[in-house]
């Protein structure tokens, strides 16, 4: 995560410098997104779901981009703007999410980035911002955007088929043989299912059930019974909102009190879903038998301090009312600030707010080769979590140094991360 630049870092001055002379308007058509008078704030959409099943992961992200934004702000600013948050309810529900993002390009003359853009709604609303020639830093690991070009897409999440697997590793680490699935009905979590299973079989492990759940029940007593009945070592299971506490729960009546362990996707490190779990299923019982699939995060650094100071400056104003620190390696939160440092740096050294132009230097930025601008540097290796030196391809997936490789790795290649105990 770069630290918000700074005049004592920046050679060039990059969040000081001063716009170039506006066109007048008589004098040229409508501008391009991210175009603004000197001193304008511009403004950085969380296009993601606030409402629905998936209601969560909106939230998330605007902690992150309020907290990187401030902090970009307090250190002056980019080519003299502020920059500002807006968010931008999809629901989880393409449906919604593509009348949100035409409205949200209708009524946002400022827009200079998009970030969120869930596995949810991707699909549908990416051609849409990337026809607008509109920058997005999105939370999808759809294999679609593996091999699909658009030139204002990027991501710094894997994809969903290297986390599959990662989680498979983990089980192996744990030593687990019996896998039974547990995964929402909604487009972000069936994502996982298919390699998964692929996952299970090429690990040589005994795939012994597979549910879905419906996001929109209120028990899942028969999902429950049938992974019991299988007696899996463990549940792998994406399902946000209350479903998989109330799921949860349920496996856990049905085994005579005895859970049976868990592990969830990145998603599921969030506030909201350890206090719904920890609520269902006890606090201690949780702690112990939970693991997820993340990228674990270094507690120490000079670009962790910004990082953390970032975030919980947000703390009561924004996000979850459970334990907030669990921000700090939640991977909407971490990505994101990343993405939007990357976003501003880039328009620093473009001498441009406009998409167009400063996106070809994201990935300059991202692979750690910027021209003109010094920050403090976070060198290789560094503790900036796992995701030391993340690449901003454009156009295609990205995804950190240290992701697992297309076939379940050795065991050396996954740790299993354990959550803080969730708050009571």
């Amino acid at each position: 995560m770069p630290p918000p630049c700074s005049p004592q870092c920046s050679r060039s001055a990059g969040w000081r410098r001063a716009a170039a002379a506006a066109v007048p308007a008589a004098a040229a058509p409508a501008p391009p997104p991210g175009s603004s008078a000197s001193g304008s704030a511009l403004v950085v959409a969380d296009l993601a779901p606030f409402s629905g099943p998936d209601a969560a992961l909106g939230p998330t992200y605007l902690v992150s981009c309020d907290g990187a934004t401030q902090a970009i702000n307090n250190a002056g600013g980019v080519l003299g703007h502020k920059l500002t948050c807006k968010g931008v309810d999809t629901r989880g529900d393409p449906a919604d999410a593509v009348p949100a993002t035409t409205q949200m390009f209708a009524t946002t003359s400022n827009l200079a980035l998009v970030i969120g853009c869930t596995s949810d709604e991707a699909a549908s609303v990416v051609p849409i911002v990337n026809a607008h020639k509109m920058v997005a830093f999105c939370m999808t690991g759809q294999s679609e955007f593996d091999s699909v070009h658009f030139p204002y897409f990027y991501r710094l999440v894997p994809p969903d088929l290297e986390e599959s697997y990662a989680m498979i590793a983990i089980a192996q680490q744990l030593g687990y043989k019996k896998i039974a699935l547990a995964f929402g009905n909604d487009i972000g979590s069936q994502t996982f299912i298919q390699p998964a299973i692929s996952a299970v079989s090429k690990a040589g492990m005994t795939l012994v059930a597979n549910e879905t759940l419906d996001l929109s029940a209120s028990s899942f007593r028969t999902e429950a019974d049938k992974i019991v009945s299988a007696h899996p070592d463990v549940i792998l299971t994406e399902a946000l909102g209350p479903t998989d506490a109330t799921f949860l729960s349920e496996v856990k009546q049905l085994n005579g009190g005895t859970m049976i362990p868990v592990i969830g996707t990145s998603a599921d490190i969030s506030p909201d879903w350890y206090k719904s779990v920890a609520a269902a299923i006890g606090a201690s019982t949780l702690a112990s038998s939970f693991h997820a699939d993340n990228l674990v995060t270094e507690t120490s650094g000079p670009a962790y301090t910004p990082f953390y100071s970032a975030i919980m400056s947000e703390q009561g104003k924004v996000g979850s009312t459970g334990d907030f620190s669990t921000y700090l390696t939640a991977p909407g939160a971490v990505h994101l600030y990343d993405g939007i440092n990357l976003a501003a740096l880039a328009m620093a050294e473009a001498k441009s707010t406009v998409p167009s132009v400063y996106a070809p230097y994201i990935e300059k930025i991202g692979d750690g080769t910027p021209a003109r601008w010094s920050c403090t540097p976070t060198p290789r290796g560094s503790p900036r979590s796992s995701r030391a030196r993340p690449s901003a391809t454009r156009g295609r997936a990205v995804r950190p140094a240290s992701t697992p490789s297309t076939t379940p790795p050795a065991s050396s290649r996954s740790t299993p991360t354990t959550p803080p105990e969730p708050s009571r």
